[in-house]
């Protein structure tokens, strides 16, 4: 019998076990390249990871400071929010003073009087650039809205709900009421038997 036969191994198989060992380095090999690029993707990934948390701190506290920035700008101008207005009122103010000044020293009336009458016109003039406006009154039919009846006056000579007195004046800032006119309106006479009749009742309501 064939020696080769007898082992009971071929010459091909012998070839291939001859073989084996140097493929087996060659898989090795590919293996050893797959981790050492998944260990650099691995490492990349993680400096990317690092740098985006770090930059993402960054943009937290830019964001934290702008808020604080903002709330003291904020806090700011609404402390000084009137200081335009004021700086116009200060010459008004040193107008009156030397109006007051004037009249302590027994300046006539008539000086004094135009001198604050100027005064008015300039405070006026100021609150008006500033948006504030006076509300119309006298001659008007009485409006809730921007009127506040103190007294109803018995009139033949005005319409009932017209405005035909002015207490105390209304002011508009902008479109918003900052304070309502307060005014006298009129109201149809009572005629002689109305007026009995309701003499009548407060004397009832008194007997009672």
């Amino acid at each position: 019998m064939d020696q080769t036969k007898a082992s009971g191994v071929t010459a091909t198989e012998e070839k291939d076990n001859e073989a084996s060992p140097s493929n087996s380095g060659g898989e090795a090999a590919g293996s050893a390249l797959d981790l050492e690029e998944l260990r650099q993707r691995l490492e990349a990934k993680e400096l990317e990871a690092k740098e985006n948390y770090d930059r993402f701190l960054r943009q937290t506290a830019e964001l934290e400071n702008y808020k604080k920035r903002m709330a003291r700008e904020k806090a700011e101008a609404i402390r000084y929010a009137n200081e335009s207005l004021v700086k116009d009122l200060l010459p008004l103010l040193d107008n009156l003073e030397r109006a007051f000044d004037y009249a302590k020293g027994g300046g006539n009336e008539k000086p004094l009087l135009e001198g604050i009458e100027m005064v008015l016109k300039n405070f006026l003039e100021v609150l008006g650039k500033h948006g504030v406006t006076q509300i119309s009154t006298v001659g008007e039919m009485f409006n809730p809205e921007k009127h506040e009846a103190l007294t109803q006056v018995e009139s033949k000579a005005h319409e009932p709900n017209t405005v035909i007195e002015e207490h105390h004046k209304g002011y508009y800032l902008l479109e918003r009421l900052l304070r309502p006119a307060q005014v006298s309106v009129a109201k149809l006479p009572q005629t002689q038997e109305e007026k009995k009749q309701d003499g009548e009742v407060e004397k009832g309501q008194r007997d009672d």
